[in-house]
């Protein structure tokens, strides 16, 4: 299973979208173990500034960019599928 890296904002309203779409997800079996690290940007900035994106939410999937901005729940399933390849 590929790493999923993810940057938010705590007050983004995209960013909820985005965590609620995820804990919507990891409760089917298929996607229960999948792990994500997530960087809070304004509490983490020299993490975050080591990344190369300006919206957030962004997902990294094993160091490569593969989403950034506004999110629906499909797009985060197929993150979530991208992981499992």
């Amino acid at each position: 299973m590929k790493p999923i890296t993810l940057f938010y904002l705590k007050n983004c309203p995209f960013c909820k979208k985005a965590l609620f779409y995820i804990d919507e997800l990891k409760k089917q079996d298929l996607y229960k173990n999948i792990e994500i690290e997530m960087i809070e940007e304004s509490e983490q900035e020299e993490v975050a500034n080591q990344y190369d994106y300006y919206y957030v939410p962004t997902f990294y999937v094993d160091g490569k960019k593969v989403h950034e901005g506004g999110i629906y729940k499909d797009e985060v399933e197929d993150i979530f599928k991208k992981t499992l390849e």
